[in-house]
């Protein structure tokens, strides 16, 4: 069997910081402490090798039960991480709170109790932490039955049971919204927008959900946000970027006016930047694409943002996003020079950066070097997106890289690779159910391209290629292959004797 990685992807993790209060933690305790070197010793390691690490302390008796020092030591790291971080979020400051009610509640302290349970509640009502509110609240009631019971009757018990019932309610409405947050994150993860009539009356019913379409239905901010968040997604989904702007626009303005939610839905916020980020390159609004793009990296100096997770999703959404931005703008040169901080950070974060946006920096980066004319390196970085072809995860990726993976065999003359990847190609595509015709005119005329080698007869098909181009592009769900290889501009490019990069420059001025 296979030794496991756990404890190594714990141990790497681990900021400077963490480390340095792990260890100070340790020395505080007395006794053998074999845990610290098996610490150690993995810190220095590159890649996790068990047999390095028994070798290493072959003369140790505490190798000989290696796995439950190895369990320990995982337990130890957990433990000095709650204790680390136990009053820099809110939800572990609420974790604390209740347990000291509990503590007191135990010791019969209940006014000195009953000072904690207030001022807890408080917070949570701040930041709309439903599931310790209604915690607290239950607490109330416990320390009300000791007060009757001692003859206090300054509170009344119908005044919370309605308060609970609120809370009981506002949670209701937030899960709901959860649940719809989930279907429509899965058409987008899966496809990217829908891909099909049926996809698009799944959106259609989400979007006419009494929660998503009535008025002031969200009966919290938290609500509210993620209701402004899903009728954003639901817009993007079937490429109606205008309504999408509006909605993540609501959705930011929403969590900014509300500063206490807005540091508590991280994630969130930076999605929604990243959302109105890409809204805005799918509208040609380069300026305002520009914006976000600081937004984000503003973001990055703010200590609020310091969390490893915090800081993978901001190098993900900016990095990503600069380099569609420059690639649709037609920078390529820029979007080349990006390549060597985003290999950084690549190498940095390792695996805490999930398969979506790996795949989104391959691609990007395939098309960049395809606009700089350096065929065989676009073609290496657009093998290595198919050969990693998931049957779930963005299929609208894989399906647009193996048409673009057709571009880069005829500009690099493969016609008789071509053929045979043509077939495949058109056996791939109609396995899949889409109805977008831009996919179809692509695939006819290429045959065409590829069996013929006269300028002139190549330019003719070229032409009418333009021609069919220009009228399937006049009806909005056809543009969706300009987000990913803008073929008006390859066209052009055949047509005009100029480079990609002049072409599309020539064409969104």
């Amino acid at each position: 069997m296979k030794p496991s990685t756990e404890l190594f992807s714990l141990i790497k993790s681990l900021t400077k910081s963490e480390k340095r209060f792990f260890k100070l933690n340790s020395s505080l305790q007395t006794g053998d402490k074999n845990y610290l070197k098996i610490f150690d010793f993995i810190e220095k390691q590159k890649k996790y090798d068990e047999e390095e690490l028994k070798n290493h302390f072959k003369n140790e008796t505490f190798v000989k039960h290696l796995p439950s020092e190895k369990n320990h030591l995982y337990k130890l790291l957990l433990k000095s991480l709650r204790a680390y971080y136990s009053d820099r979020t809110v939800s572990s400051q609420l974790k604390q709170e209740i347990k000291n009610v509990e503590i007191l509640y135990k010791k019969a302290l209940y006014k000195e109790c009953n000072k904690f349970v207030r001022r807890a509640k408080a917070l949570a009502k701040d930041y709309e932490k439903f599931y310790y509110w209604f915690e607290l609240i239950n607490w109330e009631k416990k320390l009300l039955e000791e007060a009757y019971e001692s003859g206090v009757f300054n509170q009344d018990l119908d005044e919370l049971i309605k308060e609970e019932t609120e809370v009981i309610e506002k949670l209701r409405n937030l899960a709901e919204y959860h649940i719809l947050y989930s279907k429509i994150n899965y058409i987008f993860r899966s496809g990217g927008f829908t891909r099909n009539e049926k996809e698009r009356e799944v959106v259609a019913e989400i979007a006419d959900y009494h929660l998503i379409k009535g008025k002031n239905t969200a009966i919290s901010t938290r609500a509210t946000t993620i209701c402004y968040y899903i009728k954003g997604l639901c817009a993007a989904s079937i490429r109606d970027y205008e309504d999408a702007l509006v909605n993540f626009k609501k959705a930011k303005s929403v969590m900014d006016s509300n500063p206490k939610i807005k540091s508590d839905l991280q994630t969130r916020y930076i999605y929604t930047l990243s959302f109105l980020l890409h809204c805005y390159i799918d509208s040609y609004k380069f300026e305002k694409a520009d914006e976000l793009i600081s937004q984000l990296l503003e973001l990055e100096t703010q200590k609020t943002y310091n969390s490893l997770d915090s800081k993978v999703r901001l190098f993900t959404s900016r990095f990503i996003g600069q380099m569609q931005l420059y690639n649709r703008q037609g920078n390529f040169k820029k979007t080349l020079e990006l390549v060597p901080q985003i290999e950084e950070g690549l190498a940095r974060f390792e695996d805490k950066i999930n398969k979506e946006k790996k795949l989104l920096f391959t691609y990007s980066t395939a098309y960049a070097y395809f606009g700089m004319g350096e065929y065989r390196t676009a073609l290496k970085f657009i093998n290595e997106v198919l050969n990693d072809n998931e049957k779930m995860l963005r299929q609208d990726v894989y399906s647009f890289a193996r048409i673009f993976n057709l571009v880069i065999h005829f500009e690099l003359n493969n016609h008789d690779f071509l053929e045979y990847d043509m077939k495949s190609t058109a056996r791939y595509l109609n396995k899949h159910d889409k109805d977008y015709e831009v996919e179809k005119l692509f695939m006819k005329e290429m045959r065409s391209l590829a069996r013929i080698n006269s300028d002139a007869e190549q330019r003719a098909i070229f032409e009418n290629f333009d021609t069919k181009l220009a009228k399937l592009l006049k009806i909005d769900r056809e543009n969706v292959i300009l987000e990913y290889f803008d073929l008006r501009a390859w066209i052009t490019s055949k047509l005009e004797n100029v480079s990609l990069e002049s072409a599309i420059k020539n064409l969104v001025k």
